[in-house]
């Protein structure tokens, strides 16, 4: 059922359906609106120019029937003239005096009025209105001025009929024009929409579509066009967008094999260790002063490397618990990360422990005890880089300073790498952004944020560059607690 959907949504919509459908459709109506707000002004138009035609007519009439001998006409002649000129009676007003000209036979009710002389718009279209729309035959009077000034003011009687059906014929010929005009225009603003709209619109559509059926897949991201418009601004936005999740799918699912490896690897790797640990036990019992140096150490990192494995493999992934802080000299937890550090550095490398002897840091041991191990092993693998790639560098430094200000203490890291890349700078404490050799995931940075974090303490990159890279750690002290008291309570005061 879903590759029905998918395929179909595939083919797009059809035609009466889809957006060009839609365009084509309103086109359509909106010419045949704007159509009816033309016709009824040319209707009322038109009215009042059929009756016009006919008062000239009529006014023809009247002076070939003054011009008659004695002014005295037949009755046949009288009837032909009068139909001729399509009316029943006519009129005309010279000054005060006003003379029936011609009359036909028999008697004629008026059943309405008009007075062409002084028309507006609003009136002259509802009486055309109400011409066409009249149900019964009428007979109307008509008063204008005469188009051959042969008087004053001329009035005609005539039968509304003729002219209701001049009207209809005249509608249904608009209709008509109407009607291929805004097929015409319809057509023409069809194509110019489909062009620089619809099509556009489809395309980003079939390419959303497609992108979901697999957004890992960078070939299926957007190329946008050379469009300056909103088109294109959001094809480009659409790109932007597709790039970085196509980027951030492929790094969870990363993360996701990662952390399966991890769980595998940790079950082994916790049992290695274990063995291990029996062994430095037998180890401690030698009695050789090397030994005797660096089995506790040895133990101690055993320790901790099982004791990380276990929650990994009890959580699920590598979740950090609350820090358990304590108050310890800096200065001995530092020599115990160099020493530690020291055996795996290559002999061109100098590790200096330049921490006060008395200054004390409210951190947890474990915690602080990884943090700088990332950053010394970050710094130590830079120069170990450096001195491989350049055979005539020079001896590698490694310095650790700290110092305290009221109730933070500050921690610097310094050495004289190479410096780090401008790319890997903004993405530094992120997890697999960076890495300091070949082969490394780029963790250790990320570790040390977020451990420091969880002190309410932080780590920024000082400085970088030719002469060496600094890194600053700043660990407030912890917030003691308040004992709770009640109102009224005193506490007992020792004597001396």
């Amino acid at each position: 059922m879903t590759d029905d959907n998918t395929s179909r949504r595939l083919t797009g919509p059809r035609l009466l359906t889809g957006l060009s459908g839609k365009v084509l459709a309103l086109t359509i109506v909106f010419v045949m609106l704007g159509e009816v707000l033309i016709f009824l002004p040319s209707i009322a138009n038109f009215r009042i120019q059929w009756l016009k035609g006919r008062v000239a007519q009529a006014e023809i009439a009247a002076l070939a029937a003054e011009a008659a001998p004695n002014q005295i006409l037949s009755s046949d002649l009288r009837s032909e003239i009068l139909m001729g000129a399509g009316v029943l009676v006519v009129s005309l007003t010279k000054g005060e005096r006003r003379k029936l000209v011609l009359r036909s036979e028999g008697d004629h009710m008026i059943d309405a009025s008009y007075d062409l002389r002084n028309t507006r718009w609003f009136s002259a279209i509802y009486d055309a209105f109400e011409a066409m729309l009249s149900t019964t035959p009428r007979v109307i009077s008509i008063i204008d001025k005469p188009p051959n000034m042969s008087g004053d003011v001329i009035e005609i009687a005539l039968l509304e009929e003729p002219l209701r059906k001049a009207m209809f014929g005249y509608a249904f010929n608009i209709l008509i024009l109407s009607v291929i005009l805004s097929l015409i225009v319809a057509g023409m603003v069809f194509a110019a929409l489909n062009f620089v709209l619809v099509r556009p619109m489809q395309r980003l559509t079939r390419n959303m579509l497609a992108f979901r059926q697999d957004p890992e897949d960078h070939s299926r991201v957007i190329q946008p066009s050379q469009r300056r418009d909103e088109i294109g601004l959001a094809e480009n936005e659409l790109h932007d967008m597709q790039s970085e999740l196509a980027s951030m799918l492929q790094q969870k699912n990363r993360l996701a094999a990662l952390g399966l490896a991890v769980s595998k690897v940790s079950h082994d790797l916790r049992n290695m260790l274990s063995s291990a640990h029996l062994i430095s036990d037998r180890l401690a019992m030698v009695e050789d002063p090397t030994v005797q140096r660096f089995a506790p150490k040895l133990i101690a990192n055993l320790d901790r490397a099982i004791d990380f494995l276990t929650q990994t493999l009890k959580f699920g992934r590598a979740q950090e618990h609350l820090p358990m802080r304590e108050r310890l000299l800096l200065r001995d937890l530092a020599e115990d990360v160099i020493e530690t550090a020291v055996v795996q550095t290559s002999s061109r490398i100098v590790l200096f422990n330049q921490v006060p002897a008395d200054l004390l840091v409210d951190v947890d041991r474990e915690q602080m005890h990884r943090v700088l191990t990332n950053i010394l092993r970050n710094a130590i693998q830079a120069l170990e880089g450096l001195q491989s790639t350049e055979t005539d560098a020079p001896e590698g430094h490694v310095t650790v300073k700290s110092w305290r200000e009221g109730s933070v203490v500050s921690i610097e890291v310094r050495d004289n790498g190479p410096g780090i890349p401008e790319k890997v700078r903004p993405r530094l404490f992120e997890a697999f952004q960076s890495a300091a050799k070949a082969g490394g995931v780029g963790l250790g940075l990320a570790i040390a944020s977020e451990l420091l974090r969880a002190h309410g303490g932080d780590i920024k990159l000082d400085s970088t560059g030719p002469d060496g890279t600094v890194f600053r750690i700043v660990v407030p002290d912890s917030i003691p607690e308040i004992r709770a008291g009640r109102r009224g309570e005193r506490r007992a005061v020792e004597g001396p």
